[in-house]
C-alpha cells in the first residue's frame, strides 16, 4: 500500500550572514571569467555549458575555452550562447582526451594571456582531473563542487557528504572553481555572436599516452542530465535480476538507469551508473530508488531530486526518511507489477 511521508531536510548548518551578497557594479567591470567547455569526438558536451551559467552569476566578461582536433564547429556552436564575448579555441588532436599532463599547461598559458580572475569548469571527471593541476601550476587553491555564488570571492559548497554547507571566501588572485552541474543549469544556445579566437598552444611534451577506452554505451537518457532516474541497489541480488527488473521499468518510464555503490561493487551494474558521493550527483524531476537502503553516501548524490520515490521491503530503511512516496514490499513483485501498470 502506498504511504506518503513528509520530506525532511537532509541536514545543513546555518550559514553566517555575509557583509555583502553581491558584487558591486564597479568591480564587475574588472571581472573576467573563463568557462572551460568539454567536447568529445568533435561534439560539444552540452552539460559543460553550466560553467557559463555560473560565470553569468559573477558578472563581468565571459569567455569560453575549448581544445581538440577540428575544433571550429564546436567553438562556433558554443559561440551561440548569449552573453559570451569570446570563444578561445585550440585546434590540436593532442588535447582530444583532456589528459591533464598537457592540457593543464595549455590552459595555464591561456589564463595568463587573458588575465582572468575566475576559471570555471564542471565538477565532472574531466574537471576534477584537470583543474587541481591548473591550480597547482598557478599556485592557488581550488574551490571544488560549489552550489552557489554569493559574490566574486565568496562561494557555497557542501561538505561531509552534504551534511553541512560551507561558505568559503578566497583571496587568491585567480579563483579556480568546479561547479556542481545540478546547481547551475546548462546555458542555452541562442542568438549569441561570440568571436572565435585562436588560443595559445605551448605544445608541451607529455610522457603520458592515451592507449584506449572501453565505454558502456546505451540508448537511454544520460544519467547526469535525465529528468527521470530509476536506481537499483543491493536488494536486487544479482546482475541478471538487476537487468530483468530495472531495465524494463526504465524503458517504460523513458528514464536513465542508476545504481547504488553496493550494487556496482557487487557487479550488478557498470560503475558509470553509480549515484552517490563517489559517483554521479543527480537532481532529476523523479528519482525512483529500488532495493536501496539509503546510506548517507548515496543520499548525497540524489537528495536534491524534485520527487523521490522508494520501494523497499524494510519499512525502517533510511531511504524512506527522505522519500516523498514510499512503497513497502517485495521489489521482485512490486516493480514488475508497476511496470505492467505503467505500460497499460
Amino acid at each position: 500500500m502506498l504511504s506518503t511521508t513528509t520530506r525532511r531536510a537532509f541536514s545543513a548548518l546555518t550559514r553566517p550572514t555575509l557583509r555583502s551578497t553581491s558584487t558591486p557594479p564597479a568591480l564587475r567591470r574588472l571581472l573576467s571569467a573563463l568557462a572551460i567547455l568539454e567536447q568529445r569526438e568533435g561534439k560539444l558536451n552540452a552539460s559543460s555549458l553550466s560553467a557559463i551559467t555560473a560565470a553569468q552569476k559573477l558578472g563581468g566578461t565571459i569567455h569560453g575555452f575549448v581544445a581538440g582536433s577540428s575544433i571550429k564547429p564546436v567553438a562556433d556552436e558554443a559561440a551561440k550562447v548569449p552573453g559570451v564575448e569570446k570563444i578561445i579555441a585550440v585546434d590540436n588532436a593532442a588535447y582530444d582526451k583532456g589528459l591533464p599532463e598537457n592540457y593543464a599547461p595549455l590552459l595555464v598559458e591561456n589564463i595568463k594571456k587573458g588575465g582572468y580572475t575566475h576559471v570555471i569548469a564542471g565538477h565532472t571527471a574531466f574537471g576534477k582531473n584537470l583543474l587541481p593541476r591548473v591550480a597547482a601550476l598557478l599556485d592557488v587553491q581550488q574551490i571544488s563542487d560549489i552550489t552557489a555564488i554569493e559574490n566574486d570571492k565568496t562561494f557555497v559548497r557542501p561538505i561531509y557528504a552534504g551534511n553541512a554547507i560551507a561558505t568559503v571566501e578566497s583571496s587568491d588572485e585567480v579563483k579556480i572553481i568546479t561547479i556542481r552541474g545540478t546547481a547551475f543549469p546548462a546555458a542555452e544556445l541562442g542568438d549569441g555572436k561570440a568571436v572565435v579566437e585562436e588560443g595559445v598552444d605551448p605544445k608541451v611534451e607529455s610522457a603520458t599516452e592515451w592507449v584506449s577506452e572501453d565505454l558502456a554505451k546505451s540508448d537511454r537518457p544520460d544519467l547526469a542530465t535525465a529528468p527521470k532516474v530509476v536506481s537499483g541497489g543491493r536488494g536486487l541480488k544479482s546482475k541478471e535480476d538487476f537487468d530483468k527488473i530495472m531495465l524494463p521499468l526504465a524503458d517504460t518510464l523513458g528514464a536513465a538507469v542508476g545504481a547504488s555503490r553496493a550494487a556496482v561493487d557487487s557487479g550488478y551494474a557498470d560503475n558509470s551508473l553509480q549515484v552517490g558521493q563517489t559517483g554521479k550527483v543527480v537532481a532529476p524531476q523523479l528519482y525512483l530508488a529500488v532495493g536501496i537502503s539509503g546510506a548517507i553516501q548515496h543520499l548525497a548524490g540524489m537528495k536534491d531530486s524534485k520527487v523521490i520515490a522508494a520501494i523497499n521491503k524494510d519499512a525502517d530503511a533510511p531511504i524512506f526518511q527522505v522519500a516523498d512516496v514510499g512503497l513497502v514490499g517485495d521489489l521482485f513483485e512490486k516493480v514488475p507489477e508497476l511496470t505492467e501498470k505503467l505500460k497499460a
